[in-house]
């Protein structure tokens, strides 16, 4: 409820009772009156918003003691889940600016900040009804304007219903407590987003209420943890290993790979003076399927060179290969109902003909795209979006939040027509037998699942600040995909450490609708990286020098 003055109907109070009720000072009480007489003698205004329920009460029993003041029902959002926050978003007062380019709108209106609630504002919003009324000279309301012939009821605003999975999303934000990163999946045969978190965050009732501006501020000024920022959406990392796969299909795609080509690693790619490190292990020739669940960086560098390679130029190869793999929705925007996100990167030949000049770079002095580093940079929900398109063989659904408007399924063709790859259906299932081998007896062996065939692959993001982040892709079941997903864990060491298991859980949990594995469970649970959050802030990080590989 708010508290409503008509300042000419104010009489004789105890003013400082009254202020002890509501908790503000005396002077305080001045200025808000004055306020309100400034604005009408005659017209009800607000005098203090959402009254706690015991001051409702109070007003209502005692309203004989304060003539001009009562008290008026104020609609508010109600959060039964406390969960999803990001994804939700939350209202305020329309500023100025957007006033000044929405004529439909006044102030005082409440809009859509951030998330569902600003991307369905025209939705959600309804239209205002209208009454007129007969006022006197004074602006004193005497009744209404023949009759009310010419008033109109409201419109409520329209029912949506969310793609989120919420018992999947509140059990993505517990795996994911104490540590910093986002968890995004999504459902491959519709691009219906099941789960989008990001951590930390923060609870959606703390957006409602008298505290609002004070919490919001709280929030916004937390330049260390950044519960405001929606990592999914707008956190940029180099996708690392888990680009190996989409380096893979654009060899075959391109004819300078098939499932039987062969590399031997000897601790790396070596070239003249250049060495890109490799811990695989292998030391003997290994092909395609066993690059993949090996993680090999030699297997890769060379996949990418000969790519490259191919054509009569280095322009015209590296051109080819930002093609194709911009055709899985990175470099770009996804064009989904989201109200924010960034497009990542992917180098062309014009951005390497400006960094090194023209003719003076070759596929070699690119070779860290092989592997998912250098200038690469990808979001969480392009991750998600491209572990989709590898489950469907060569395509993928616009990813969007929102499934029904006031019960009708959504149709429009952005997000119900499939945008295809420029990879042929063929090249995908040696790719996705090594991501099958992953979980199988490769880097994520100890997070598979003994009745799920789960596909994934582990990374490590680069990261100059820190430990490096533990990155993981996955879908399942290997047949007919229910789940995709991209996991990012900041400064988690390896992608077998923590994203491959917080994978596993949530795919568990999605399929099955509960877990079993309660040791790994509890061990993600109760896990925490705020130490290594610590060494961060204070400048005491060391970067693991571990030989063994741990992807």
């Amino acid at each position: 409820y708010d508290l409503m003055v008509t300042p000419i109907k104010v009489k004789e109070l105890d003013t400082a009772l009254f202020c002890k009720l509501v908790n503000i000072s005396v002077t305080d009480f001045q200025e808000r009156f004055e306020k309100a007489r400034n604005y009408s003698r005659y017209k009800p205004s607000i005098f203090i918003k959402q009254i706690s329920k015991e001051q409702y009460a109070y007003f209502q029993e005692k309203l004989h003691e304060f003539s001009g003041f009562y008290p008026q029902k104020r609609i508010l959002r109600e959060y039964p889940y406390k969960s999803a926050a990001n994804v939700l978003g939350f209202i305020g007062e329309a500023s100025d600016n957007f006033l000044a380019g929405n004529p439909g709108y006044q102030k005082g209106d409440l809009v859509g900040i951030t998330g569902i609630e600003k991307s369905y504002e025209s939705v959600l919003r309804g239209k205002a009804g209208v009454q007129y009324k007969m006022v006197d000279v004074h602006n004193r309301v005497k009744g209404s304007f023949l009759e009310g012939e010419y008033d109109t009821l409201p419109t409520p605003g329209r029912d949506i219903t969310s793609t989120i999975d919420i018992d999947l999303q509140k059990y993505g934000e517990l795996l994911m407590s104490g540590k910093r990163g986002s968890i995004v999946a999504i459902e491959p045969s519709s691009g219906e987003i099941l789960a989008l978190i990001t951590s930390p965050s923060y609870d959606p009732e703390l957006m409602v209420g008298r505290d609002r501006t004070r919490n919001y501020s709280q929030l916004y000024v937390d330049s260390i943890n950044k519960p405001l920022y929606d990592r999914g959406l707008l956190a940029e990392y180099p996708p690392g290993s888990p680009f190996k796969v989409i380096d893979a299909l654009v060899g075959l795609q391109e004819g300078t790979l098939t499932p039987s080509t062969t590399y031997t690693c000897h601790h790396g790619f070596h070239y003249g003076r250049l060495h890109v490190a490799c811990h695989c292990g292998t030391g003997y020739p290994i092909a395609l399927r066993t690059s993949i669940s090996k993680s090999c960086n030699n297997y890769y560098c060379n996949v990418f060179k000969s790519i490259i390679e191919k054509y009569p130029t280095s322009q015209e190869g590296m051109n080819a290969w930002a093609h194709h793999v911009k055709s899985f929705g990175l470099g770009k925007f996804l064009n989904n109902d989201l109200p924010t996100g960034r497009k990542g990167f992917v180098p062309d030949a014009d951005y390497f003909d400006k960094a090194f000049g023209y003719t003076r770079w070759k596929a070699v002095s690119t070779i860290s795209l092989g592997i998912g580093q250098g200038e690469l940079l990808v979001t969480p929900i392009q991750m998600a979006n491209m572990s989709a398109a590898i489950a469907n063989r060569g395509y993928y659904y616009t990813p969007h939040i929102i499934k029904r408007v006031n019960g009708e399924k959504l149709d429009d063709p952005n997000y119900t027509e499939p945008k295809h790859t420029t990879i042929d259906s063929i090249h995908f299932e040696e790719v996705i037998n090594g991501m099958f081998d992953v979980f199988e007896q490769g880097t994520a062996r100890y997070s598979r699942h003994d009745s799920i065939e789960m596909c994934g692959k582990t990374g490590t993001a680069e990261n100059p600040h820190g430990q490096d982040h533990s990155i993981f892709i996955a879908f399942a079941p290997r047949k007919n995909p229910k789940i995709a997903m991209a996991i990012i864990v900041e400064n988690g060491y390896w992608g077998s450490r923590w994203a491959a298991p917080i994978a596993s859980l949530m795919i568990e949990k999605y399929i099955t609708g509960e877990v079993n594995r309660k040791d790994m469970e509890k061990r993600m649970i109760e896990g925490s990286l705020e130490d290594e959050y610590q060494k961060q802030l204070e400048g005491k990080y060391v970067k693991n020098l571990l030989t063994l590989n741990n992807e």
